[in-house]
């Protein structure tokens, strides 16, 4: 005999969830909800939001994995629950960890005994691997000042205008002086030789980039090292994926993973090349990424280029080169393990297909200079600005114009 019952409306909500009430209510955005809603509407409801993010696989800004093969996929749910803060719960977690900075320490070379362990711990990101950094050599500073019966208020840094931001965190959290070596147009990364001579009795250290989030380029390390010795100052529940990416790939698997990434830099960089549009700012000997600036920005810029890209799904950043050289624009385009030749091959198309509708429109940015020198010259107030001067204001005016979308998109709710 077969059992039946009348479905409750509870039942249906579950079993159909788009013709459900729960779809046609809106839920409290900044408060919890009175009442309880089932799992699937709840699943449904923040899933058809987050629908409305980037795709992280086509944000070629960004130098974050966005891709790990299942197997370790599967292990960070597996331990996603585990705090490995707690070292007496979790003790192999911890030793995962010690391998993990051991690898890396041998991987740059630091200098350990055969038996030594090398120092040091697991962070969730390169800003707190920064600051953690920083505050150690900032305590070695003034505990050899205190040694020294020298005065211990006012340590500096000395870094490039590329540095990246959280550098400009530390020294502003810590109340530390940051002293930037400014960028000149064609050299885009710290100069060892001017940095050097920012370095005084009050440097607690110089920072380096091997690859600039600029253009990928390495900065000299080895020339900087040298220079700082000749001038007598001393220079003083990933972890589990982590370690997984360590002993399945290996030297040789890593040296695939780059030369993959390399490869398809260059086809990237044949590609843009090809257009006969654009200068390339990037190195072929760094991080792979491209970076690349329009030959001709007269009529449109590449804040339009990387705005109209985003039709297409692509997040291609576009920005100003830091101080002294901030008259340049570029778009950068980093290579990543899942940034396949199909892929490379397809921006560069839609790249071609941006470039053609902005040779078709108006010059909007110009337009309006113009219209202000007119008014200028009505009130008799004329200055003939260089070409590096409207540049520069047309770089400012998109700047402002991308920051405003920006945020705008923000305040919708």
């Amino acid at each position: 005999m077969v059992l039946s019952k009348t479905a409750s409306e509870t039942d249906v909500s579950v079993h159909s969830t788009f013709a459900s009430r729960y779809v046609r209510t809106s839920l409290p955005r900044f408060k919890m909800p009175e009442n309880s809603i089932p799992k699937e509407a709840a699943y449904q409801i923040i899933n058809d939001e987050l629908m409305l993010d980037g795709n992280p696989r086509l944000n070629l800004a960004s130098f974050v994995t966005t891709w790990m093969e299942p197997e370790c996929d599967k292990l960070i749910m597996d331990s996603i629950n585990k705090n490995y803060v707690d070292m007496d719960e979790y003790p192999v977690t911890t030793e995962l960890q010690n391998r993990c900075v051991n690898m890396i320490a041998h991987l740059f070379n630091a200098p350990l005994g055969e038996s030594e362990a090398a120092v040091g711990v697991g962070t969730v990101g390169s800003s707190e691997a920064i600051m953690l950094a920083g505050l150690a050599f900032k305590r070695k500073w003034q505990n050899k000042r205190k040694a020294e019966g020298k005065p211990y208020e006012k340590p500096n840094i000395v870094t490039g205008a590329n540095v990246q931001v959280c550098w400009e965190k530390f020294a502003r959290y810590f109340e530390v002086e940051l002293k930037e070596v400014k960028l000149r147009e064609g050299y885009y990364v710290m100069d060892p030789v001017k940095a050097v001579e920012m370095v005084d009795e009050n440097t607690i250290c110089v920072a380096a980039i091997l690859g600039s989030t600029l253009n990928g380029e390495f900065e000299d390390v080895k020339l900087l090292n040298d220079l700082l010795i000749e001038k007598n100052k001393e220079t003083s529940s990933q972890v589990i994926a982590q370690y997984y990416q360590l002993i399945r790939l290996g030297y040789e698997g890593y040296r695939n993973v780059m030369e993959n990434c390399h490869e398809n830099a260059i086809v990237l960089k044949e590609g843009l090349e090809k257009t006969g549009r654009f200068n390339i700012v990037s190195k072929d000997n760094g991080v792979p990424l491209v970076a690349f600036s329009l030959k001709d920005n007269k009529r449109h810029d590449e804040f339009e280029i990387s705005e109209m890209l985003r039709r297409f799904g692509w997040i291609v950043p576009a920005y100003t080169m830091p101080a002294d050289a901030q008259h340049i624009t570029v778009l950068r385009v980093v290579i990543r393990e899942d940034f396949s030749r199909t892929l490379a091959e397809r921006i560069v198309i839609d790249i071609q297909k941006v470039l053609h509708e902005l040779d078709t429109l108006p010059a909007k940015v110009n337009a309006k200079l113009a219209m202000a020198e007119e008014e200028e010259a009505k009130s008799g107030t004329v200055v003939k600005k260089t070409a590096i001067e409207t540049q520069r204001e047309v770089a400012a005016f998109w700047k402002k114009y991308v920051s405003e979308r920006k945020t705008n998109k923000n305040k919708i709710c």
